[in-house]
């Protein structure tokens, strides 16, 4: 490049100061040191600057990209300017993961008991529960579909509304006479009530990773932390409600509490206009990366899936426990989700090429904390309630280390297969990330369940490990054969270009 060339090249960026974003392209057919030279001497003085986009073709593997960059990216400096946008965005965010998990949360203490006096079998409370699942995965698929049709702040306000009215009206199913219509009734409100739940939480999704593109996994984990508090919260203060003041009042306060945020949701939450995509779902799985892992998910929530309905009863047979100690035992799991979340989404928007082997590693620790949480038999070591709660800690923070990383890659998986970059496909992503997470939800618990039954809990807990060390190899051998393309001459030909954020430190 010559001196004309590089001197217009600096004007130009000088021109483009006042500018929050910048694009800069730079096209060599010189050796790779003089080109990594000439980008580096730009960057320079790009301080004052909040964002550049660098566009390169050079022919250099030298150059930093987001693929092959250990560089931090600053994103504590973005988060701490955040504008009133982002601030609202992020309370309305908030608000709807802790209300709307409480209210998932809260049947666990006290309905099955009440089901069963209502003439419902184990078999019927499984379907109660289990129909909710699946209808929030198939309704996860067509809200992220359509999400920008819809309208993500409408998506969201209704979804609330209705959720809100489902768990007000499952109140008053004890006034429901026994047996088949009592049954009907709540798998019909369990179900629509799904439709509710995930019209939020996908919109809640999307929209945040809309609002801070930047930023993503940050977010996700801190709002993680209110997905945990509402887990956390909902089961003992839906069991002291229900032991207080009897079966109506849990529904009553928590739905009244939902729809108070209706009304919270409409001032604080922008209103996002995007044009629809034409891409789909499919397109999305023809990824080999993105179905690996959605498989990663799958095992994550499996693993939640099946404590949930066989932790307990182990305890108590085991140890000889009472519920209320049970409960503080999980809580070793939830308290240690909730540490991780915020940590790991941290280093995941700082340091982005660390995603893959953060969700290999964490779902090997997931694996190990599985296999001891028995322990599995062949081990020959004793149960001991000190090794059950510690590996119920040890799988909180694992989980927390996978789960963080798996949404933000999806995503940058998705725009490097070209999808456009947009509500859309937020949209479809956040939808995806849902429903794989709810087919875990119900696969755990039935085949957790039936393991269980049918042999023990250590066994069933080492299938549990075995599936999530399985979705951990595969995702490592992926992650280390495209760090072997990347790295080959091949890719090195100056086709195209790479196109990446670069914050500053002011």
């Amino acid at each position: 490049m010559s001196i004309l060339d590089m001197t217009a090249l600096f004007e130009l960026f000088l021109g483009s100061l006042n500018s929050p974003e910048i694009s800069i392209k730079v096209f060599s057919s010189s050796s790779k040191t003089a080109c990594s030279k000439k980008i580096n001497r730009i960057l320079s003085i790009s301080a004052s600057v909040n964002k550049v986009s660098i566009k390169t073709n050079c022919n250099s593997s030298s150059v930093v990209t987001p693929e092959n960059s250990t560089a931090p990216a600053s994103t504590g400096s973005s988060l701490r300017r955040m504008t009133r946008r982002q601030t609202l965005t992020l309370i309305s965010s908030a608000s709807v993961n802790l209300s709307s998990m409480m209210c998932y949360s809260i049947l666990g203490p006290f309905f099955p008991t009440e089901a069963v006096k209502k003439g419902a079998s184990q078999t019927d409370v499984g379907l109660i529960f289990g129909c909710y699942a699946i209808c929030n995965l198939i309704n996860s698929l067509i809200m992220g579909r359509y999400i920008v049709q819809i309208g993500a702040k409408r998506m969201l306000i209704v979804g609330l509304f209705v959720s809100s009215i489902c768990t007000i009206a499952f109140g008053f199913l004890d006034r429901v006479p026994s047996g088949p219509p009592f049954i009907a009734l709540c798998l019909i409100v369990r179900s629509i009530d799904a439709f509710g739940f995930a019209a939020a939480m996908t919109s809640s999704f999307a929209v945040t990773a809309k609002i801070f593109p930047d930023n993503v996994a940050t977010v996700y984990g801190f709002l993680e932390i209110f997905t945990g508090l509402g887990l956390i919260l909902g089961p003992p203060v839906g069991g002291w409600l229900y032991q207080s003041f009897g079966y109506e009042v849990p529904f009553m306060l928590l739905g009244f509490f939902l729809l108070i945020m209706v009304p919270f949701n409409i001032y604080v939450l922008p209103t996002i206009d995007a044009n629809p995509s034409k891409d789909s779902f499919l397109k999305l799985l023809t990824n080999v990366k993105i179905v690996l892992i959605c498989f990663v998910i799958f095992t994550m929530s499996a693993g939640l899936g099946f404590l949930d309905t066989t932790l307990a009863l182990y305890a108590i047979d085991k140890f000889a426990l009472s519920p209320g100690y049970v409960g503080l035992i999980a809580l070793g799991l939830s308290l240690s989700y909730c540490i991780a979340s915020p940590l790991f989404g941290y280093f995941t928007d700082k340091y982005p090429v660390i995603r893959g082997w953060l969700m290999v590693t964490g779902g090997v620790t997931t694996a190990a904390g599985f296999w001891l949480l028995g322990p599995v038999p062949f081990l020959h070591i004793p149960s001991q309630l000190w090794l059950l709660v510690l590996m119920l800690s040890v799988i909180g923070f694992s989980l927390g280390m996978s789960s963080i990383p798996t949404f933000p890659e999806i995503i940058a998986c998705a725009y490097k297969q070209g999808f456009q970059e947009g509500l859309s496909t937020l949209g479809m992503v956040s939808g995806l990330f849902s429903a794989v997470w709810c087919l875990g939800m119900f696969y755990g618990p039935i085949v957790g369940g039936f393991i269980t039954q049918n042999l023990n809990f250590e066994w069933a807990a080492a299938v549990q490990g075995g599936l999530t060390f399985l979705a951990a190899l595969l995702l490592a051998v992926c992650c280390f054969f495209q760090r072997l393309r990347q790295s080959s001459p091949d890719n090195e030909s100056g086709q195209g270009c790479e196109h990446y954020p670069l914050l500053t430190s002011e």
